[in-house]
């Protein structure tokens, strides 16, 4: 009987193994944030970044619904929605954004998973024709406020400051959080980022990331609202993976903001 013993265990030990991977990795989470800035009247932002072309549901029908039980005013993408340029990939992005175009206004930037893609020129035509407001250096107005999308490949040049509309308020999309300080200095009121998922793999009851892209080992910028002198940063952890597969005390995320006046 022994045997019989360790085999249920074992097969136990393995079922729990692959419900709690399971559930860091696909079983959404909503954080919501209050931030105070120059705006007339109250409105909702729901951020999603880095998709990495994974689908929650059949059609990412449990993305849409949770994000459409928000009832946001905008609906904000700041990047790498596919994770190489195939044609489930792709299909997965404009899905996405056609089924969300249906709750909110929809504005997406790029991230340096589009940018490395030789097919971007084409899905950046597949998202604007799926109703997606494509700001690649350009901007869009939403219930008063200016969104600014900063395209990935412009970040380590002097174009946010080219781009920066001199009234407030205003909001930058941009892929990279690790150059807030730039974005600050840009006189941004509010700032949303990804790229970092939230350090893939977490510290329980920490809120430390042991490793984000562009900025190393135990980074610093990787979830949550960080602040430079009038500026605000919120970076979403992101809903899907890229080279590392996996995520740890980490769930993918769905961030909601909600923006009052000061």
């Amino acid at each position: 009987m022994l045997w019989l013993y360790i085999t249920l265990g074992t097969a136990g030990g393995l079922a729990l193994i692959i419900l709690f991977v399971w559930f860091n990795n696909s079983c959404l989470q909503k954080t919501y944030y209050d931030i105070a800035f120059q705006c007339t009247e109250e409105f909702k932002i729901v951020h999603l970044s880095d998709l990495h072309g994974k689908n929650f549901g059949k059609r990412n029908l449990k993305l849409i619904e949770k994000v459409s039980a928000e009832k946001p005013d905008v609906i904000v993408i700041t990047g790498d929605i596919i994770h190489t340029y195939t044609q489930r990939n792709c299909q997965t992005a404009v899905e996405a954004v056609s089924q969300l175009k249906e709750i909110a206004p929809v504005l997406y930037v790029a991230g340096n998973h589009e940018m490395r893609n030789k097919g971007y020129r084409q899905l950046k035509k597949q998202l604007a024709e799926g109703g997606a407001a494509v700001l690649d250096n350009a901007s869009a107005t939403v219930n008063g406020i200016t969104f600014v999308g900063l395209n990935c490949a412009s970040i380590k040049n002097d174009t946010v400051f080219k781009i920066t509309p001199a009234s407030s308020p205003k909001i930058l999309l941009a892929h990279l959080p690790q150059y807030f300080e730039k974005y600050s200095s840009a006189g941004y009121d509010l700032v949303l980022c990804g790229h970092a998922h939230g350090g893939q793999w977490r510290i329980p009851f920490t809120g430390i990331g042991l490793y984000a892209p562009g900025q190393g080992k135990f980074p610093k910028y990787t979830s949550g609202v960080h602040k430079s002198g009038k500026t605000r940063m919120v970076i979403s952890r992101g809903l899907g993976n890229s080279r590392c597969p996996l995520r740890l005390f980490n769930r993918p995320e769905i961030v909601v903001i909600n923006c009052k006046p000061e």
